[in-house]
């Protein structure tokens, strides 16, 4: 073991663990082991089941005056509970996390003995280093590369004003969540053109494919296989596509299409045919080409993604239909559902939507790799 890094098997404490989780504090301070660690916030609350709660941030210090210089002090102001408004207390901060603990508390509900980590008595709760930056697991479920010197968490994009789409957003419909992942997560579409049309959406604020992180890309890409893999099991393609035009938040819309409606190529003839007579030039691109290679960051575009890997992209110059996918996806040729081509036209009551987002999750819930411990 490489000097500096830290045996996370043999310091973690399951009964500080076990306090923490009952506690839920503000902030967590180590000391023992001697290094500087700051993992991202963490949520104390369990999404769309419990009432929103404070974050929590967890904070290692070194030891004074050590040779690395890693830091040992850390300033920071809090306000007490008691004079905080309750909505400013439980705002979480755009970069929150899962609880690390969730698994612990699982096991506890089912009365599962928990193994205790070999420990000294005098040792501590620290977690996992070899998790970077203090995120779950990665989405590939690879233990990421630990850092004797980890980074600052960098700041995820903030959006210019308010955010139907951001996660840690008030804006954001919550109860269409149908899961949620490390860097991105499900909803149901609102006014969706069938009870099982989903969004694919960054946690943070991103306006774009092209603007994404390398992680945002291969979470969203887990997401894609997954929903493929899931509408297959029902007898359904999925065809996804993003308008990167008059929309401030990233939305990939995933669209199922019964098998017994049309076939792949119907649907790729659908879009060609219908681009034509609007006079859009929709052109097929390399399956294995990347949006980046072909957008700039800030430009227009109008992309499609076929269950067989098939991508069809148009560069947006202006005037782009806003409800074109819709229109196409609703078709005759394809659902023929023609009075669905727009959203405004499809809404139903809270109550209704509550009901179809609760199925799904339950449909869902087999395939979601968010649920794996």
């Amino acid at each position: 073991m490489a000097q500096g890094e830290v045996d996370t098997k043999k310091c973690g404490s399951a009964l500080i663990s076990s306090l923490a989780t009952g506690l839920k504090p503000r902030y967590h301070f180590a000391a023992l082991e001697k290094t500087y660690y700051e993992r991202l916030p963490y949520r104390n609350h369990i999404i769309l089941q419990e009432n929103a709660q404070h974050a929590t941030r967890f904070i290692a210090l070194a030891n004074v005056g050590n040779p690395e210089k890693k830091k040992y002090l850390y300033a920071f102001s809090i306000v007490p509970m008691k004079l905080m408004d309750v909505a400013e207390l439980v705002k979480q901060p755009p970069d929150v996390t899962e609880n690390p603990y969730r698994k612990f508390v699982k096991q506890a509900s089912l009365g599962k003995q928990i193994p205790a980590p070999e420990e000294d008595s005098a040792c501590q709760f620290f977690f996992d280093l070899n998790e970077k930056q203090g995120r779950k697991r990665s989405s590939t479920g690879r233990d990421s590369k630990s850092s004797p010197h980890p980074k600052q968490p960098r700041k995820l994009p903030q959006p210019p004003g308010p955010c139907w789409f951001c996660l840690a957003s008030p804006e954001v419909e919550k109860h269409l969540v149908v899961s949620i992942g490390t860097h991105c997560y499900l909803a149901l579409a609102k006014g969706g053109l069938s009870d099982d049309h989903v969004l694919i959406l960054p946690i943070g604020h991103y306006q774009s494919v092209v603007e994404l992180s390398a992680e945002v890309v291969e979470e969203v890409e887990q997401y894609k296989a997954t929903l493929r893999r899931f509408f297959k099991s029902q007898g359904k393609r999925c065809i996804l596509f993003e308008r990167n035009y008059k929309s401030h938040h990233l939305q990939l819309q995933v669209i199922p299409v019964p098998l017994s409606r049309c076939a792949t190529d119907d649907i790729k003839d659908a879009f060609i045919t219908q681009a034509q007579e609007q006079q859009i030039e929709l052109l097929e691109i390399p399956e294995h080409s990347d949006i980046k290679q072909i957008a700039q960051p800030g430009a227009a575009y109008f992309y499609v993604e076929l269950d067989t890997g098939e991508k069809l992209f148009h560069r947006i110059k202006k005037n782009f239909p806003l409800q074109f996918g819709r229109e196409v996806l609703a078709s005759e040729a394809i659902l023929n559902i023609p009075d669905k081509s727009d959203w405004r036209q499809c809404q139903i009551s809270k109550e209704e939507e509550e009901t179809l987002a609760r199925h799904f999750r339950k449909d869902f819930e087999p395939f979601d790799f968010t649920l794996d411990d």
